[in-house]
């Protein structure tokens, strides 16, 4: 239930930068910035829309869907790497930053994308993918060709520690591990040396230290700022800076050589040099994916005195209960609270948060936190979910198709899965007898990055009405006759409508965005029940995380106000009630 009609909430969302007070830059301390009052919306543009048959996702096609997500209530829209690519790891492995990979379309059609977008009052923000090119990039074509090349200091070359039992009679240069699995150090026989790549093989890691990288890569940025683009969300950012010498991880280290390579001395130097000589330039935004920061460290990059990056996508929250690369404990919900109290004690006025469950590389929020028993559940969950995110601290961001509470795809066997990760698991873990085929099967079933890039669900045409094409690049998941927009769109009670309400209450009051947390049950283990607050504007967020019924003291003698938002059509409470009695999955959102 909901006070807000669906096309009331989608006026309310589009009148939304202006609702704050003309003039007002600062609120409950806060430095008021676009960014922040976002809803940001990311778009894997493989899986998006396929506009001509081939069964890949193109630019195209993300033009034709733009009124979709504007209805919605999106006023950002992220787009993963859309740049030349040869697709060893689906674009992270970019061969040309100023050239669209062929697959997606032409410039023109960029061009034309941007347009749209900006006519429809939203903005864009790309991927910047500058830890590592394609070694089909033109740089590492030159720099692999001899020691003495122009471009060989543009990556990180090492001789190897002579072995006459090893391949090419070399070791190499340490035990730096790949995150594909692997040594992270791959033999180039044209100089008979070896190259770094944290990632994949066809992904060496660009040299930082050297100045020319940096001005190259502040050269790509104007570039792509200069035709409109609104920021960039900036892949692996914190691994630019490398640890002096590259000596071997301790055993210690090697548990998680993130939280070192992550740490490198010149981090912050690079990145404050990258803001003062491109970012503090635009009207931008910038949001680093923080791979190995800690929630302490955060300040260190986000600080607006520290003149580094807006913001950054910290993952303590979707990582909670992990115990390894596929395996995770169930959802112990004080433990979640606990770190969103923790951001709230930590990160100060000068710091901005974000908040999410998904992205491109986990698996579907709904299959993983919620509940796929039943199509009601699925979707009462669902709509819980994404209460939480969209009435939590920091700029809120979705993934495409969590709209829609798009599940994960019944996977059965290796070749079905496209991730190089998978792929590669396969080819060192099973063939080495550390798992079993099926072992990694299910593992990555539940949690692989493949669940979140099959084709988004239009409707219950062929191929869900992602592509007219006798095959698609990823398999289209066989639910989409029961979960589609389509359908979506026409049923006032559908995820998609509760989304739109939802940004759309957000958008009303400034409280849900500068306002004060206080979550008042911490160690309840099935309710997670906060407020929000600014000045005498006082909201209560009670969640339902069970399928279980629950009667519900609510803490500290409060009532609980009146109804703004729930996902359920009806509620058994008056308003103002000391006791509530939630349902399973149930949301709601009182204002008091």
């Amino acid at each position: 239930m909901t006070l807000l009609s669906p096309a009331a909430s989608t006026a309310s969302a589009q009148a939304a930068p202006s609702q704050f007070g003309a003039g007002v830059t600062v609120l409950n301390g806060y430095a008021r910035r676009w960014w922040k009052e976002a809803v940001i919306y990311q778009i894997y543009p493989r899986s998006f829309q396929d506009s001509n048959g081939d069964g890949i996702g193109d630019l195209n096609g993300i033009t034709s869907r733009l009124d979709y997500l504007q209805q919605l209530g999106i006023n950002v829209i992220w787009l993963s790497p859309h740049f030349d690519s040869p697709n060893a790891d689906n674009g992270y492995d970019i061969r040309d930053y100023r050239k669209v990979m062929t697959e997606f379309g032409t410039m023109a059609d960029f061009d034309r994308m941007l347009a749209g977008i900006k006519k429809r009052h939203m903005r864009l923000i790309i991927d910047l993918v500058v830890n590592h090119t394609s070694d089909e990039h033109r740089w590492f074509q030159e720099s692999r060709k001899s020691r003495n090349n122009p471009y060989r200091d543009y990556y990180i070359w090492r001789d190897g520690k002579p072995n006459p039992n090893a391949p090419h009679g070399f070791d190499p240069p340490n035990n730096y591990p790949s995150y594909f699995s692997g040594s992270a150090w791959q033999w180039d026989d044209a100089t008979k040396q070896f190259y770094l790549h944290l990632f994949a093989v066809k992904q060496p890691d660009l040299n930082w230290e050297n100045p020319k990288v940096r001005q190259e890569v502040y050269s790509l940025m104007r570039f792509w700022l200069d035709k409109g683009v609104d920021g960039f969300r900036m892949d692996v950012i914190p691994l630019i800076s490398k640890i002096p010498g590259l000596p071997n991880l301790s055993a210690e280290q090697l548990k998680d050589p993130s939280k070192v390579w992550a740490n490198g001395p010149r981090r912050d130097e690079f990145l404050q040099e990258m803001n003062r000589e491109v970012l503090s330039k635009y009207d931008d935004m910038s949001v680093g994916e923080a791979i190995g920061i800690s929630l302490a460290e955060t300040h260190n990059i986000v600080g607006e005195d520290r003149h580094e990056l807006s913001e950054i996508f910290n993952f303590d929250a979707t990582r909670i209960g992990a115990t390894g690369e596929y395996e995770y404990k169930p959802l112990h919900l004080p433990d979640l609270k606990a770190i969103y109290a923790a951001h709230a004690r930590v990160l100060g006025k000068q710091d901005w948060d974000t908040v999410f469950l998904g992205n491109h590389d986990m698996s579907r929020v709904v299959s993983r936190w919620g509940d796929v028993s039943t199509p009601e559940y699925r979707a009462l969950s669902a709509k819980m979910l994404q209460t939480m995110v969209l009435t939590l601290r920091g700029t809120a961001y979705l993934y495409q198709g969590d709209e829609l509470a798009m599940t994960n795809y019944p996977w059965t066997k290796i070749s079905e899965f496209n991730d190089i990760e998978v792929q590669n698991r396969f080819k060192t873990d099973v063939a080495a007898g550390r798992l079993t085929e099926q072992q990694l099967i299910t593992g990555a079933a539940a949690y692989g990055r493949d669940n979140s890039r099959t084709p988004m669900q239009w409707d219950a045409t062929k191929n869900a009405g992602f592509s007219t094409g006798d095959h698609t690049w990823e398999p289209v998941n066989p639910n989409y006759k029961t979960i589609n927009a389509a359908d979506q769109l026409k049923d006032p009670d559908s995820v998609y409508h509760y989304n739109q309400r939802a940004i759309a209450l957000r958008r009303s009051d400034p409280a849900f965005i500068y306002g004060d947390y206080q979550d008042l049950d911490p160690q309840q283990e099935q309710i997670f029940i906060y407020t929000r607050t600014l000045g005498t504007a006082k909201y209560l967020v009670v969640l339902n995380f069970s399928r279980k019924p629950i009667d519900y003291t609510l803490p500290g003698g409060i009532s609980s106000g009146q109804l703004r938002l729930g996902n359920y059509s009806e509620t058994p409470d008056a308003p103002n009630s000391t006791v509530v009695h939630l349902r399973p999955w149930e949301a709601r959102v009182y204002q008091q």
